[in-house]
C-alpha cells in the first residue's frame, strides 16, 4: 500500500485529460476548484465518474482532487474515470484485477476521425449528382 500523501494518476478521453490526485480525508470530489455536483450537473456523468469507487468500495475516507481540461463533458467525465482507476491501483495494487475486469483501466482510444481533401467530412463524399 503507497503513502496516501503522493499519489496521483492521469487519464485521457478523446480530448480530455485529467490529474487524480487522491488525500486522506472525508469522501469530498473536488474538480477544477468546483464541487462535484456542480461540475457535472447530470446524474449519467457522475455515476461515470463513481464507477471506480463504487466497484472497490472506497471512497469514503479519500478527499479526490481533479484537474481536468479539454473535450466535452462526458468527454471529461471518462478522463476523470480512468485516472481515478489508475489511482487507486497505485494506492493498492491488489485492486487491479477487479478494475481490469471491469475495463476500467484501459484507455478508450477512440477520438475524432480528420477530416479528408476532396471529401466533406471524415468518410462523407460530395453528393452524386446525375445530371
Amino acid at each position: 500500500m503507497a503513502e496516501l500523501s503522493n499519489i496521483h494518476a492521469t487519464g485521457k478521453r478523446k480530448t480530455a485529460i485529467a490529474r487524480v490526485y487522491l488525500r486522506p480525508g472525508s469522501g469530498r470530489i473536488t474538480v477544477n476548484h468546483r464541487n462535484f455536483e456542480e461540475y457535472f450537473p447530470m446524474e449519467t456523468t457522475r455515476n461515470l465518474v463513481r464507477t471506480p469507487l463504487q466497484l472497490v468500495n472506497l471512497g469514503a475516507d479519500l478527499d479526490i482532487l481533479v484537474n481536468v481540461r479539454g473535450g466535452g463533458i462526458e468527454g471529461q467525465a471518462g478522463a476523470v474515470k480512468h485516472a481515478l482507476s489508475r489511482a487507486l491501483v497505485e494506492l493498492n495494487p491488489e485492486l487491479r484485477a477487479v478494475l481490469k475486469k471491469a475495463g476500467l483501466l484501459t484507455r478508450d482510444a477512440r477520438i475524432k476521425e480528420r477530416k479528408k481533401y476532396g471529401r466533406r467530412g471524415a468518410r462523407r463524399g460530395c453528393q452524386y449528382s446525375k445530371r
